[in-house]
Parts: structure tokens; sequence; C-alpha cells
């Protein structure tokens, strides 16, 4: 029976160390192989996890009790089966939840708040920078009402036109250096 359980830890640590290494080639190969179980719960790290922990449940159990061999399977089993639960809720399913998208679209500029962080001539071109979903963004930028605005200063997105945000100097946040 112990052969087991060692076959099992060793496996198991084995392919997690397998999966971490050649991951995303494993994965290419095997994408949509479980599709049709619609099993969420059958990702590589759960599994190892399970494989794992039953191993290395049941020689601990075998070695340091003297419970039956039925015994030390059934409460291997439990024990594998909640570290898989722990590691499926705490770690599988709020990364699965985590996936931000960076994107972001012109229509979305109006209106956000950013730093002038290269002047900006009367006539020409200079660089703000704007807060946004995915962080900090560079955008060239030209005065909307044709007035020079000094780097560091406060800004309002008022219009983008190919590509080139028109901004304004913010008049009420002048003093603030925290982008809203």
């Amino acid at each position: 029976m112990e052969a087991l359980f060692w076959g099992c830890f060793v496996g198991g640590a084995l392919f997690a160390i397998i999966s971490a290494l050649l991951g995303d080639l494993i994965g290419g190969w095997l994408d949509g192989l479980l599709d049709f179980t619609s099993l969420d719960f059958l990702k590589p790290v759960v599994t190892a996890s399970v494989v794992t922990g039953f191993g290395g449940a049941g020689i601990i159990l075998s070695r340091y009790t003297g419970l039956s061999a039925v015994t030390v399977v059934i409460f291997a089993l439990l024990i594998a089966v909640v570290l898989g639960l722990i590691i499926y809720f705490a770690y599988v399913k709020p990364m699965e939840n985590s996936e931000n998208s960076t994107a972001y679209s012109e229509a979305e500029l109006p209106g956000k708040v950013g730093e002038v962080t290269v002047p900006i001539p009367q006539e020409g071109y200079g660089e703000v920078m704007l807060k946004l979903v995915g962080g900090n963004t560079l955008h060239i930028a030209v005065s909307w009402d044709r007035r020079e605005i000094p780097a560091g200063t406060i800004v309002v997105v008022v219009d983008v036109k190919d590509g080139i945000v028109q901004v304004s100097e913010l008049y009420e946040n002048q003093n603030s250096k925290e982008l809203e």
C-alpha cells in the first residue's frame, strides 16, 4: 500500500514540476481535452494537488498511526479532497476572476484628468499622462484653448481627434499633484 502512496506523491510532485516548467507547451497540446466534461475543478493544479496530497497523507498516516490500510486510504482520500477544494477555492477560482482588461477606447478619454509631462506650446504638441484602468498611459496632446501649458499642470481631456488628446488646464485642482 505504501508503494501506491509513494507513487502518487512522487508522480504528483513531478507533474507539478513539469507543468510549471512546460505548462504552456503542454497546455497547448491538451487544450480543450476535458471541455466535454464541463468540470471546472479538473484543472491541472488541482489534480496535481489532490494526487500529491493523497500520496503524502497516505505515507504519513500509514507510517505514524496504527490505522488499518482501508482506514488510511479513506482518510488520505478525505485529506486529498479537502486539499483540492482549498486549492480550487483559494487559488484557482480567484485567479480566474481576477483577469482584467487593460484596453480602453478613445471615446472614454474625454473627461479624464491627467498631468502634463511634456510642456504643451500654444501651437504644437506636448504629452499628457492619464490614469486609466490598466495604469498610467502617455498621450500626445495639444492645447484645446490654444494656451501654453507647462509640465506638471493638471489638465482635463476635452476631445480626441486623430489619436491626439485635446486638453485644457483644470483650474480647480491646479495645486493638486494626485491624479483622480
